[in-house]
């Protein structure tokens, strides 16, 4: 019989809705974002800053929301998340308005805090759940980025032409989403933590934490994961439009992506629970590298599509599993620590991974093709410390229990 309890069901419902309506703003930033900077950069190396800077503005509030949460509880910073989405919209709207690049990139910039916000979606999800139903739960919350996934590409199709101004319209509907979601949080039924007592136990340091095996091995297959799924999909619609493609047949391949990225998370958590972590972790590796040989074998829009797929795929099982694996490897007492620094350098990787993918995309060659080859090329190295890192993890399992 299913002994899990009435208020974490209830959390999970709440915290898939949100990852459902409120994480659809994510696909629609990266599928308008590029192309507007695109239009608006004075250089063109620059055209994936924005993207850059939403990675950014996430990195530089993972720390803070994870205190911020520590201290007054989940609903205020998914709160300060969706208020933060809301204004970092309007602002990039007014500056599409204006034609002014720096504007716009300011309000992307405010934007990663709520991209931050929607990363603790997960780790939430887990707060109330048993050990033998965590899993699962991070799973289920993932899998509500399906609808994000179906829904933000539609309603850029929808609003992308709807002012004279290309994709203000996108940016408007941004706001309006992050509005409409605030209001799940209402019904989020997870306690603030306790303020410790003087002698309670505080917990490992930093250092001491990613001292660990099991939690430096998940940090680093977390940001190996991340970084390159955003290395790969930031430039995809530039090699798609830039290969002679629409933009819409662009929205349609980041679809499928984010398609990918979710709709596994049905059974992701189960087949964790009955295959392993670390096997998972292996798997997602394994299918990131799939991506990118795809995406080498040709520029056809059914190499696009195949290779988004298995980046989407892969990114799963790699982020999930690592999510997994932190999860189980803390205590209480170092929940908003761990978290935060998980977060803080998964996101930093990710940065580097979106500010990479605009200086190969546009500077590493003359021509769409090169710059996608370049792209690509550019998983190796990472791809090869995450799987080094399980490999090693696995070899001496019995010593790092």
């Amino acid at each position: 019989m299913d002994q899990t309890p009435s208020h974490t069901r209830q959390n999970v419902a709440v915290l898939v809705a949100a990852q459902a309506l409120l994480g659809a703003q994510m696909p629609m930033l990266f599928v308008v974002a590029g192309l507007v900077g695109q239009t608006l950069s004075p250089i063109a190396c620059l055209a994936t800053l924005p993207i850059s800077l939403i990675v950014l503005g996430s990195m530089l509030s993972a720390q803070p929301l994870s205190g911020l949460m520590q201290r007054f509880g989940r609903r205020a910073g998914f709160w300060t998340g969706a208020a933060a989405g809301a204004t970092g919209a309007a602002i990039s709207a007014y500056g599409l308005w204006l034609g002014s690049f720096w504007v716009f990139i300011s309000g992307a910039l405010l934007s990663g805090t709520f991209m931050s916000s929607l990363g603790f979606y997960r780790f939430a999800a887990a707060d109330t759940a048993t050990e033998s139903f965590r899993p699962k739960a991070i799973s289920y919350v993932l899998a509500g980025g399906l609808v994000s996934a179906i829904v933000g590409p539609q309603l850029v199709k929808l609003t992308a032409d709807a002012f004279v101004f290309p994709f203000l319209g996108t940016y408007l509907a941004i706001i309006g989403v992050n509005a409409v979601g605030a209001l799940l949080f209402l019904a989020l039924r997870i306690p603030a933590p306790p303020i410790p007592a003087h002698d309670a136990p505080k917990g490992r340091s930093r250092i001491e934490l990613l001292k660990t095996p099991r939690i430096g091995v998940a940090i680093i297959v977390a940001m190996v994961s991340y970084a390159l799924m955003n290395l790969v999909m930031t430039s995809t619609p530039l090699a798609v439009v830039g290969c002679g493609f629409t933009a819409n047949r662009a929205a349609d391949v980041v679809s499928a992506h984010v398609l990918a990225m979710y709709a596994p998370s049905f059974f992701t958590g189960h087949l964790i629970a009955r295959f392993g972590v670390t096997r998972i972790m292996g798997l997602g590796l394994v299918l990131l590298a799939s991506a990118g040989l795809v995406a080498l074998s040709g520029v056809e829009i059914t190499n696009f599509f195949g290779a988004l797929i298995l980046l989407g795929l892969g990114w799963n099982f790699g982020f999930i599993g690592a999510t997994s694996m932190l999860a189980g490897a803390h205590r209480p007492e170092e929940r908003g620590r761990v978290q935060g620094l998980n977060d803080f350098l998964v996101f930093g990787c990710v940065t580097l991974g979106s500010l990479a993918s605009g200086g190969l995309m546009n500077c590493a060659g003359g021509t769409a093709e090169q710059g996608w080859t370049a792209v690509n090329i550019a998983m190796v190295p990472f791809l090869v410390l995450a799987g080094g890192a399980l490999i090693w993890l696995r070899m001496t399992r019995p010593r790092t229990a």
